[in-house]
Formats: C-alpha cells, structure tokens, sequence
C-alpha cells in the first residue's frame, strides 16, 4: 500500500476537485451542444466571438492556443447553423473576422446562463474573500 505525503494528498485533492467543479460547470450546456451533435469546442467558439466581435481568426485561435485545423470543423458547422457570420475585416481584406448573429448570441446566453448561475450561487455561498481567491488562482493557471 502507498501511501501519499500530506502535500501530494493535497494536490491530489484539488485536481480531483477541479476534476468534479468542471463536470458541474459544464453539465448544462454540454447536454445542449450534445443535442446538436456538438461539443465544448462549438461553446467556446460562440463565448469568445460573442465577446470580442469582429475578432480575427488568427486572434482567436491565439487566445485559444489552437490550430486552424482543430476549429475548422467545428466554426464550419456555427457558420452553416447561421450563428456566426464571417466578414473580411477593412484594413486588410485577406483577413477573415467573426461575428455572432442573433441567433449567435442566443445559443451562446443559453448556454453561458446555467454557468452564471452556478457561479452566482457559489460566489455568493462562498463570499467575497473565497471569490478574491478563486480568481487568483484561476488567473495564475490561465498564464501558464
């Protein structure tokens, strides 16, 4: 039988809770997407288009850290759908910029909404200290 040090049952502790507030956070709109046949990657497709409109493909798939080839597929299919909508941008038309259409902007509320939900109840259980905290160290894993 092994047996953990105190610091590697505690690392272990949170990976298996980040494993199990992840499934939680993205239940809901996991079934929505499934529903289409879709996945995460078609979520964060519209969330980040939604909020940066007009974003660049190439901007996009650097804030993702994937290749064209990885989103090709699945922002073929929110382009067909009629929720994104592609524009050459001005300065240089050889650039390629999404927008959401309305129903866009729908789909990506109806999926975001149970997340923020979540978040409202947990933030609000857990109080402004606990939220102050949750963010740093979410902050310093997004920078790695």
């Amino acid at each position: 039988m092994t047996t953990k040090s105190p610091q590697k049952r505690a690392l272990s502790d949170a990976q298996e809770l980040l494993f199990y507030a992840y499934r939680a956070f993205t239940a809901a709109p996991d079934a929505m997407l499934d529903q289409r046949g879709w996945n995460r990657v078609h979520h964060r497709l519209l969330h980040f288009i939604g909020r940066d409109p007009g974003i660049a493909v190439n901007e996009l798939l650097d804030k993702l850290g994937v290749s064209k080839q990885a989103v090709h597929s699945p922002l073929k299919a929110l382009v067909e759908a009629g929720l994104v909508e592609t524009a050459p941008d001005v300065a240089d038309r050889r650039v390629k910029c999404l927008t959401l259409t309305d129903a866009g902007r729908q789909l990506e509320l109806a999926l975001s909404s149970p997340q923020f939900v979540l978040l409202e109840e947990v933030f609000a259980r857990c109080g402004p200290e606990a939220v102050k905290g949750w963010e740093a160290v979410m902050k310093a894993m997004a920078q790695r």
